[in-house]
């Protein structure tokens, strides 16, 4: 649904975007992670075909971003940080304006209104004015004009931005919620726990550049090296006698616990546990150290001062 290639944007002598390279299947999120000036919102702008590449190509819902800019702009959805609601109106007013913006028949226009303002459990308010809504009412009334036109493609700039923590709640079930229909969902955020529930895959974009991309579990990988399991036992254990697997490194042990590296989890612990049960090791918990994506994110950002990652 999203492809780049060099996709770039140069203003006079800043190079804002450089060289990103994206692809994004129907029904997966990806987050775009960065400081600010990272290149983030450059990067949507010209997804949606609003600002122009100075290099490389994009292609969203199989259109092309430079010769069919119109196309990509009825197939996308925009949720922007700052959206712009008309606080005057009611939410029946604002849908149904938007719906003539897109072109919508009469019909249609009162179709997905009704739907989305019944869908974001704003239905029993749509005849209030907006300036009365909660930040979280107005948010979700955003993600219902961004998908007015019933798109294939959102793309949401920091949608919990200075939100109360119930209110981005809400909306972060909505999101969920939009993916399990198929769209496929760009989000901007610097949330990491939102992205670390979110995301299907993770782009980490500084200067202008992605440093790093792939699943989180990829990107654990890349940053922080092998996984690191503990084994609690639940007494005194000797571990002289183990000897590990093929692929597991003993870090660290005490008489009630071990540390160990695995490089292929799947295959291995199940080794070490049963090593473990042929010995009458005690064995009470076996866990993996936790290892986040702010871990990641610090660690991925600290090393870009001194080397770009290679992708």
């Amino acid at each position: 649904m999203i492809e780049t290639h060099d996709l770039s944007k140069q203003f006079h002598d800043f190079m804002a975007v450089d060289g990103v390279d994206l692809s994004v299947k129907e029904g997966q999120i990806l987050a775009l992670l960065g400081q600010n000036g990272a290149g983030k919102t450059t990067t949507v702008r010209m997804l949606t075909a609003l600002l122009e590449p100075s290099r490389g190509w994009a292609r969203v819902a199989g259109y092309d971003v430079m010769k069919n800019g119109h196309d990509v702009r009825a197939s996308v959805g925009v949720l922007t940080e700052h959206h712009g609601l008309y606080m005057r109106m009611n939410a029946l007013e604002y849908l149904e304006f938007f719906g003539r913006v897109y072109g919508l028949s009469p019909s249609m226009r009162k179709s997905r209104r009704d739907n989305l303002l019944e869908y974001f459990g704003l239905a029993e308010a749509a005849k209030r004015r907006i300036g009365e809504y909660s930040k979280g009412m107005r948010q979700k009334l955003a993600l219902a004009r961004a998908m007015m036109h019933d798109p294939g493609v959102l793309l949401l700039d920091e949608p919990t931005s200075a939100m109360d923590p119930e209110s981005a709640r809400l909306v972060r079930d909505e999101i969920a919620r939009l993916k399990s229909s198929s769209r496929t969902i760009v989000l901007c955020s610097h949330n990491l726990t939102e992205v670390e529930a979110l995301a299907d895959m993770i782009a980490i974009i500084y200067r202008g550049r992605i440093l790093l991309q792939g699943t989180l579990e990829e990107l654990k990988q890349k940053a922080l090296g092998l996984p690191e399991y503990t084994i609690q036992f639940a007494g005194a254990w000797d571990a002289g006698r183990l000897e590990l697997p093929k692929g597991a490194e003993l870090l660290e042990k005490t008489a009630t616990s071990l540390k160990v590296r695995v490089e292929a989890p799947r295959e291995v612990n199940p080794q070490i546990l049963k090593i473990l049960s042929s010995q009458s090791a005690p064995v009470m918990a076996f866990q993996e150290e936790a290892r986040t994506l702010e871990q990641v994110y610090l660690k991925i950002m600290a090393d870009a001062k001194g080397s770009m990652y290679v992708q």
